[in-house]
């Protein structure tokens, strides 16, 4: 899933739905914390808002279509930093590093996410219903993690990765943390997820 290109022109015709996410994407992009309403986005897309209200029953129904795309985007990007180093341990760093920096760069779509995200199951591998970053999350430990490993131990190590970087992001967007991509690579790099075989 390549990142949308961003609009150029009011939304004329074809999937209003998948124009009005878009939309929204770029409205966050330009906000330190997410400010969105379906008529201000009808407004920019250039149809009614019953136009819109018949993909989107509501706002909260568009912040949680937002949310959703942004989990996708973020575990997109994973994946692909994943792919690039190769896979594996190295790979799983990589998505570790990738989520820091890309909270960063889209502080106000991380804490869109992180106020629609109800409470997430973590022995549960369903993008449909998680996004695909927990998906991504799931295969880094999969790939890191014994074959053997107790269940129980493997929702260990996930909430433990899940943890470091998002602590640390979240830290970060506060203001309580420099941002410092090395310093960013050196904490990630520092985690020792073996420990987690090891300590159920």
């Amino acid at each position: 899933m390549p990142p949308i290109l961003p609009m150029t022109a009011p939304y004329h015709h074809g999937d209003l739905r998948a124009a009005a996410l878009q939309m929204g994407m770029e409205r966050l992009e330009s906000q330190e914390q997410p400010d969105l309403g379906l008529r201000a986005l009808a407004r920019d897309l250039g149809v009614s808002a019953t136009a819109l209200y018949r993909h989107f029953p509501n706002k909260d129904a568009l912040l949680d279509a937002l949310a959703l795309e942004g989990l996708n985007r973020l575990g997109w990007h994973q994946g692909e930093a994943a792919k690039a180093a190769g896979g594996g341990r190295a790979g799983f760093a990589e998505m570790g590093v990738t989520y820091v920096n890309w909270a960063v760069k889209h502080p106000a779509l991380m804490r869109l996410i992180y106020t629609r995200v109800g409470k997430v199951d973590l022995d549960v591998d369903d993008p449909s219903a998680m996004g695909e970053a927990f998906h991504q999350l799931r295969r880094g430990i999969a790939a890191t993690m014994p074959e053997d490993l107790a269940p129980e131990q493997r929702t260990t190590a996930t909430l433990h990765a899940w943890s470091l970087v998002h602590g640390l992001a979240m830290l970060i967007l506060d203001g309580q943390v420099d941002f410092d991509p090395a310093m960013v690579r050196k904490v990630v790099l520092m985690a020792d997820f073996s420990d987690d075989c090891h300590n159920p």
